[in-house]
């Protein structure tokens, strides 16, 4: 493995499957199955093309004679015209026909459709199973109580389970758009130079039709039920921009579960998996930092910048194109389905096996309920009689001091205890009791369920298949 030249970071995190996607191989694999396609649907309308000179470009379809590819863009400057340069070294008898009336773009943007078409069911099958995963957590601690939050200070209590289900919900709308940008995604088709055709019109002498049924031939052929009607030289970068946005919305959605993620983890009430041999710090040996949330952070804000990049690209394309996209996407499409691809990894892996502390969940609870039960205890000494406003000022003078006590002194919140031995507080130790017992977390537990049942199972069933796939996390 050579050291000495830059590699992509992002090799780091994307699983093997992601990475081969958009790997040379594939991709200059699939320039010559667009040449084959392109050759075999010429001849069947009609051109002058044999048997013989396909069956040579299939025999060296998978045989990509980089070498000669390489050196001969040293000279001329122009990776496709070296590629069918290549190639037709290797097939001499299809030589006249490779590219026989298309444009660089036919191949390049054909291919680079195929790349995002696969890397989209890669990452619809990595969301389908961290919801899964989602899924079976909500429903295994749905009746956990724990403290919930609003501006990120203490409110009524959910359960931990009904929390899972916001991460979930989430990502449910993820797939539904991973899903519809799947169902119509279309290719570049067959356009020429300018868009207009103009070339293969010429080669079919003039006959319309014809055209019109070499780009549906070809397109079938590239696993296309749809193509773009109207082009210039290159299909709209627009189209970019749409798939790149599932891919930021993913990332947003496993940043808000990252976040929440480390912040239970300083609470120590939800841990990421930490292995036998894990270190946390070269420093300071007790920690156990949420090295694969922060990761996740850091890849998901990336995504989210390379988004902007495409929108930039789109209004910049110059009537029927201009080349300055191309460097561009070579780096933010490919990056942006690696680096998701590297998140939902790590997404996978924190919910396979996360730690929950339910002990230490109720200890937090515990230490802020007195708080949150006041107004339903103020609510019963009404019940049995006593004036509202002399309560609710006798239980904030309480309140306050336990507050003052509480962050000024480090004591326990024993506000209950104070009312429950206030001569003027109309309610006993074990009326008190009663009401700190009752669930206070209403129908989240019942919301769990419903939510599993009417959208995560039925979203799941057409998915079985993949189903079950474990993270590819290497380091």
């Amino acid at each position: 493995m050579s050291r000495d030249r830059y590699k992509t970071p992002l090799e780091r995190y994307a699983g093997g499957e992601m990475s081969h996607v958009f790997s040379e191989e594939f991709k200059f694999r699939t320039w010559r199955k667009c040449w084959i396609a392109l050759a075999e649907s010429e001849k069947e309308l009609g051109l002058n093309i044999t048997d013989e000179q396909i069956d040579e470009m299939k025999r060296f379809q998978n045989e990509v004679n980089y070498e000669d590819a390489e050196k001969n863009e040293k000279e001329i400057r122009h990776d496709v015209l070296s590629h069918i340069h290549a190639y037709g070294i290797q097939c001499p008898s299809a030589k006249p026909i490779i590219h026989l009336g298309a444009t660089s773009c036919y191949v390049t943007d054909n291919t680079e459709l195929i790349q995002m078409r696969e890397g989209l069911k890669i990452i619809r099958n990595k969301l389908v199973n961290s919801i899964d995963l989602l899924g079976k957590f909500a429903l295994k601690y749905k009746y956990l109580e724990t403290l919930a939050f609003t501006h990120y200070q203490p409110a009524s209590p959910t359960t931990v389970g009904k929390r899972a289900t916001l991460w979930a919900y989430d990502l449910l709308l993820d797939l539904d758009d991973a899903e519809c940008r799947i169902d119509n995604f279309k290719g570049a088709g067959v356009k020429g130079a300018t868009g207009t055709q103009a070339s293969f019109l010429e080669l079919f002498d003039g006959n319309p039709e014809k055209v019109r049924e070499l780009e549906q031939k070809v397109s079938r052929k590239l696993g296309f039920n749809a193509f773009f009607k109207v082009s210039g030289q290159t299909y709209t970068r627009k189209f970019d921009y749409q798939i790149m946005s599932v891919l930021a919305g993913i990332s947003s959605s496993a940043h808000k579960f990252a976040t929440d993620s480390r912040l239970l983890q300083n609470r120590q009430e939800f841990e990421e998996p930490f292995e036998t041999k894990q270190k946390g710090s070269s420093a300071m040996p007790y920690k156990r930092n949420p090295m694969k949330a922060e990761r996740i952070c850091s890849l998901a804000r990336h995504v989210q910048a390379l988004l902007q990049e495409s929108l930039a690209t789109h209004s910049v394309q110059w009537f029927e194109r201009t080349l300055d996209d191309s460097a561009g996407r070579r780096i933010y499409i490919p990056e942006s389905f690696l680096a998701t691809d590297g998140i939902l990894n790590l997404y996978m892996n924190i919910m396979e096996n996360p730690n929950v502390y339910p002990k230490v969940i109720g200890r937090n609870l515990e230490q802020e309920l007195p708080f949150m039960l006041a107004e339903n205890i103020l609510m019963k000494a009404v019940k049995k009689g006593g004036d509202r406003q002399e309560l609710h000022t006798l239980i904030r003078d309480h309140a306050m001091e336990v507050n003052r006590r509480v962050k000024g002194e480090g004591k326990e919140n024993d506000l209950l205890d104070r009312l429950a031995k206030d001569p003027k507080f109309p309610l006993g130790e074990d009326e008190i009791r009663n009401v700190k017992e009752k669930r206070l977390s209403g129908m989240a537990s019942m919301q769990v369920v419903d939510f599993y049942n009417d959208m995560i199972s039925p979203k799941l069933a057409g998915y079985s298949d993949v189903l079950g796939r474990k993270s590819e996390v290497k380091v």
